[in-house]
């Protein structure tokens, strides 16, 4: 038993490292944006995505680098916090201008829009999206921060991320354990608090209803920690799948802390092969709070 908990730990030092993903390819002290993204694109391992939202959203690719943040959204909050630790480069996971491609044609006047730019572009910023291919990642960027945040790294059923066998207990008792975990999150559930449970899946972010639905079908899928859905569809799905008796449930965490904490995993694995740049990250949290 030592050995084999001592084997997981060496893969997961290899992970972080970036061993795993293919040959670590060091990033240089006076590097610009455009060679610190390319080579983090090399170290993914991935093969190059056509058609990918992972470019840069703002600012000049020539820009020497000076540091460089992490996060899930560029929020104005994030981006005030970069400027103040001189960090010049920002690796977000989602959009910057409210939409998935970022488009800003219906933004032109916009005041919010218009502010965000100018102080972006007033301070010689760099944002780029790191979405698709964090998540090409093999394993998935996204889902090892979420291990790591959940504590679940030896409940990972083997060959994934995103699938777990826990000690039997409620629904009620994981969503205490979530709590925990997420003290500032509200959850949305639908499912008996009191069905007994071992079996939980990933489904970070926002799949799709279909994705959901496929998940609960699968005979070994009892409850999915989702990220977020339109109320109309997976919500109503689990209703009368639960008035069905259906031994299964949802709980939906929000997008933002469904994935966040892989935004947080980027930071350390980037640290793995960038040396000579300030590398950290900044939690944004939901954009939203409970009352």
């Amino acid at each position: 038993m030592k050995a084999k908990l001592f084997s997981l730990s060496l893969l997961f030092v290899a992970i972080i490292s970036g061993s795993l993903y293919g040959q670590v390819i060091p990033v240089g002290k006076n590097a610009t944006a455009e060679q610190v993204i390319s080579t983090i694109i090399k170290n993914t391992g991935c093969n190059i995505i056509p058609n990918t939202v992972d470019v840069i959203k703002e600012g000049d690719p020539k820009t020497p680098v000076t540091g460089i943040i992490t996060c899930m959204f560029a929020t104005m909050d994030v981006l005030k916090e970069a400027v103040s630790r001189k960090c010049n480069l920002i690796i977000v996971h989602e959009p910057l201008y409210y939409n998935h491609l970022d488009a800003t044609e219906n933004l032109r006047n916009d005041p919010v829009f218009l502010e965000k730019r100018k102080f972006i572009t007033d301070n010689k910023l760099v944002i780029w999206r790191f979405h698709d291919y964090i998540h090409s990642m093999r394993p998935d960027g996204i889902e090892m921060g979420m291990i790591n945040k959940l504590g679940w790294k030896d409940f990972v059923a083997k060959g994934t991320t995103n699938q777990f066998v826990i000690p039997e207990t409620t629904l009620k008792e994981l969503l205490k354990t979530l709590k925990q975990v997420f003290p500032k999150n509200a959850f949305y559930v639908v499912g008996n608090p009191d069905m007994k449970l071992t079996n939980v899946r990933l489904a970070e972010g926002a799949p799709g209803s279909t994705t959901h639905i496929r998940l609960l079908e699968d005979k070994k899928s009892e409850v999915i920690l989702a990220g977020e859905s339109p109320q109309w569809e997976t919500y109503e799905y689990m209703r009368d799948a639960v008035s069905q008796g259906n031994n299964k449930a949802i709980i939906f965490l929000g997008h933002v802390s469904s994935e966040e904490a892989g935004m947080d995993y980027c930071s350390t694995w980037l640290k793995g092969f960038i040396k000579d740049i300030p590398v950290s990250y900044i939690e944004c949290g939901p954009a939203f709070w409970s009352f």
